[in-house]
């Protein structure tokens, strides 16, 4: 090491500050791989490889300590343009104040299409959210007003174009875009769940329920239909496989409980998508709430013209496991007439939530494509995007445009079925279905209020048709 120090001093004096930071330890090291390498070459060599190994090390630390210096400038350095052009020109010639006034003075269902509201039901809606979304006007600008927040997030949701085209449309910012969807979202959900999305909180609530879907359905004691979709979204940073589903794309799942109306009694977002329905399902707050019997859903009550009482239940498919609670179909193998019957008016019974998610995909079209959000924000923009369905099925003449006439399946005397709209504008994987799990063993209290479903529809409850569809 002296003979290097001395042979190789001027190279040691230029950089001396950079070469007395160098462990010696790591020289050391560094100096025995050389000499192990080049055992065959004269002392001179091998001292000389060393001596570049240092001088290349040194400089690649000036080269890193340039590049961290560069980054520092440009961080200080002011910005060229602090608004766009354009963007100032948004009160003057922004859409709220020239097209959007336009069509909403000269033409209603045009209006409707844009924001899938009446005029009147946005301000409605404007009223709820405008205490929450409404930011403070500054000395050196306005802010933006409820308004033009509301309308740009229905919008969102209403298409789903990326945050980009929003700025130019609306003449805001997209990082200002992206702040305002997400906020928006949050109050939609906050302000419209506890009037259009409550569960019901007495027997007599769930008794009309069950009602409805008797009348309309020709199923009693049913208190809804569940199934759950995945919603898609880009991969989360390391998140590793939390989220990826078996169609090889990630997601958060929304499980939903619909009534007889198509409207959401009970939903549930954010399980990671590699988790099945029945998973998700006994994850999540209603099924608690039903084994520890909290919910004040009636007393057993015997099905119409039957003397064994039987309690309320809710439908659902063979992806979950079946309970006293819930029923699904029996296993598609060797089954006998009655057990086709059953399994038919089941799915007839269910087929409201199928039709529910339809709708929703089909209206509010962000459902369609991966959203490139945060996990937190995938679910407000669920939450409200459920929300507003229930709100919008709630309100006549919004309903009018949202699901007009041959929207849902409907069915004709004789129990054909004419397949709704919705399923001609939603494509093929926009909410993946849940993946199925293999049927497990059941209960057998289960078994016994199932058989007893299955007695009353081939017997009391026979409709006249039902035996053509199995």
């Amino acid at each position: 090491m002296a003979d290097f120090a001395i042979s190789y001093g001027s190279h040691m004096e230029f950089k001396s500050d950079r070469v007395a930071e160098i462990n010696m330890a790591q020289c050391f090291s560094m100096w025995q791989e050389n000499m192990n390498y080049g055992l065959q070459l004269p002392i001179m060599a091998r001292v000389t490889r060393l001596a570049a190994a240092i001088i290349f090390h040194c400089e690649l630390e000036e080269l890193e300590s340039l590049e961290e210096k560069r980054n520092q400038r440009k961080l200080k350095q002011k910005r060229k343009i602090w608004v766009r052009e354009f963007i100032l020109k948004r009160s003057e010639r922004g859409f709220m104040q020239t097209l959007y006034r336009e069509i909403q003075q000269e033409d209603p269902r045009l209006y409707r299409n844009f924001v899938r509201l009446s005029s009147e039901d946005f301000n409605y809606l404007l009223q709820r959210v405008a205490p929450y979304i409404r930011k403070q006007d500054t000395i050196l600008r306005k802010s933006i007003s409820p308004e033009e927040r509301l309308c740009l997030t229905l919008r969102f949701l209403a298409t789903g174009d990326s945050y980009k085209s929003l700025m130019y449309l609306f003449r805001i910012p997209s990082n200002t875009v992206s702040t305002i969807i997400p906020e928006v979202c949050r109050a939609i959900f906050n302000v419209l769940k506890d009037d259009f999305m409550s569960i019901p909180a007495t027997s007599a609530e769930w008794e009309e329920k069950a009602e409805e879907f008797n009348k309309l359905w020709n199923c009693p004691n049913c208190l809804g239909a569940l199934d759950g979709k995945h919603i898609v979204m880009q991969a989360p940073p390391k998140c590793g496989s939390l989220y990826y589903n078996y169609k090889g794309t990630n997601s958060i799942v929304l499980m939903a409980l619909a009534d007889a109306a198509y409207k959401f009694t009970y939903i549930d977002v954010g399980c990671q998508g590699r988790i099945s329905d029945g998973g998700v399902f006994n994850r999540c707050t209603l099924s608690k709430a039903l084994e520890e019997k909290s919910l004040n859903v009636p007393k057993e009550t015997a099905l119409p013209n039957r003397n064994v009482p039987v309690p309320y239940v809710i439908v659902a498919d063979d992806a979950f496991s079946m309970k006293h609670y819930l029923m699904k179909p029996y296993p598609f193998r060797n089954l006998n007439g009655t057990q086709r019957v059953f399994n038919y008016r089941l799915s007839r019974a269910r087929r409201v939530v199928e039709n529910a998610f339809g709708i929703l995909s089909a209206r509010f079209r962000v459902l369609r494509k991966p959203l490139a959000l945060s996990i937190e924000n995938v679910k407000f923009v669920t939450l409200s995007i459920c929300a507003l369905h229930n709100f919008i099925m709630c309100r006549n003449e919004s309903r009018t445009l949202y699901a007009p006439a041959g929207t849902f399946d409907t069915e004709n005397s004789d129990g054909t079925i004419n397949q709704g709209s919705w399923r001609n504008e939603t494509p093929e994987g926009s909410m993946i279905e849940m993946n199925r799990i293999p049927p497990s063993n059941v209960p057998n209290d289960a078994k016994r209020i199932r058989e007893e479903f299955e007695n009353y529809f081939v017997t009391d409850g026979e409709v006249p048709w039902q035996y053509k569809f199995i």
